[in-house]
């Protein structure tokens, strides 16, 4: 009986030891798991940190910071730059413009780096859409990130009025549509321009499916005289000579801004839209000649018209629409346009400002230049 009892007690013993070890491997376990949630948990933690300050960051007011590890790039090795803003190769003598990082108050902008740009855009469209500043920007953008994809892996196509810039590993593309106004621009009656301010999706269906959109529309806006971008203004079945350029502008936005609200789904499409780039082509055109360096301030700031329109449409619409502020930064940078140096043979352009003839471009800007500082804020916005 007391053997019985014995061997009993003995099995109840060892069923309890067989039970106590797998709980006390699983605390282990467990404790070894909440460990690395932890450590995921303070990387997760450090990463949000990093996107909410530069979320809060208010990248639009700072001050431009002399840096010898710019530019981002070798204009002589990116072969995606139109002539028009190689300055370097075109005659212009100092290159200081291209070593300026814009600093805002209270953070940085990373540093762009390509490889974990193209990453995080594996398989998405970016579409640029605007004027030639906004080719600027494109060509810009392209050469930040051309450099680490083996020839033979990019390609470049177009497409009625868009360049595509296709970095075939990454499944990427970044592109680039002609679209300076935004709404239609159309030849009518009398071969005359009639500019449409409620039509746009002659425009518009090439931006559907972008996984990023960046748009710009001002300058063409404010055009005068012989330069003036239109014959006629046509709303409906209204048609005009002319309108208040402000009112003709929000006009256009407003169509614009109702496309977008009926047509993407913020979801799936990011859309940033960039503020006006200043021009400095006051004094006949050379305000921006010879100058070599940045202002340290704005003597006179003020908010152009543009920017106050822009921002009012913007407010009213349903679609999270981020504003890309590059105007005042921008203001303090008039040694950054590429002046007289727009062609090969610059320096012969030089004389003909000496004896009175020639002109300057203050509105266009050089590259590697401020439209690589530009992508450096979009892609910490993205």
């Amino acid at each position: 009986m007391a053997s019985s009892t014995f061997i009993l007690c003995f099995l109840a013993f060892s069923l309890i030891l067989s039970l106590i070890k797998p709980t006390v491997a699983s605390k282990l376990e467990i404790e070894e798991l909440s460990w690395l949630d932890d450590d995921k948990d303070d990387e997760i933690s450090m990463l949000q940190g990093r996107h909410d300050s530069l979320r809060k960051c208010d990248f639009g007011s700072g001050k431009w910071v002399y840096d010898q590890t710019y530019p981002l790039y070798d204009a002589s090795t990116c072969p995606y730059l139109s002539t028009r803003v190689t300055c370097r190769k075109n005659g212009r003598p100092d290159s200081d413009y291209e070593k300026w990082r814009w600093k805002p108050h209270g953070c940085n902008i990373p540093r762009f780096d390509a490889l974990e740009f193209l990453g995080r855009m594996r398989r998405k469209r970016i579409m640029l859409v605007g004027d030639s500043i906004m080719r600027n920007q494109w060509e810009s953008l392209v050469c930040l990130v051309e450099s680490v994809v083996p020839t033979d892996r990019k390609t470049v196509t177009y497409v009625g009025p868009t360049m595509v810039f296709h970095a075939l590993d990454f499944e990427t593309s970044i592109e680039f549509c002609w679209a300076p106004l935004l709404v239609e621009l159309k030849k009518g009656f009398g071969n005359k321009r009639i500019l449409h301010l409620d039509l746009i999706e002659e425009n518009a269906k090439y931006w559907r499916a972008a996984d990023v959109l960046v748009f710009d529309s001002a300058h063409w806006w404010t055009h005068s005289n012989k330069w003036t971008s239109w014959d006629l203004l046509m709303e409906g079945k209204h048609v005009s000579r002319d309108m208040n350029r402000m009112v003709a502008y929000q006009r256009g936005l407003q169509t614009w801004a109702k496309w977008v609200d009926l047509n993407l789904d913020p979801r799936q499409s990011r859309v940033i839209f960039r503020s006006m780039s200043p021009r400095h082509n006051r004094d006949n055109g050379w305000k921006c000649y010879k100058q070599s360096e940045p202002l340290g301030y704005a003597s006179h700031p003020h908010v152009p018209q543009e920017m106050m329109v822009l921002k009012g449409v913007l407010k009213r619409m349903r679609f999270p629409v981020y504003l890309q502020d590059i105007t005042a930064m921008s203001s303090l940078r008039r040694d950054g346009h590429p002046s007289i140096y727009t062609q090969a043979g610059g320096v012969g352009v030089v004389k003909q400002h000496q004896t009175g003839h020639g002109s300057a471009d203050c509105s266009h800007w050089c590259l590697p230049g401020v439209p690589d500082i530009w992508n450096e804020m979009l892609n910490a916005m993205l």
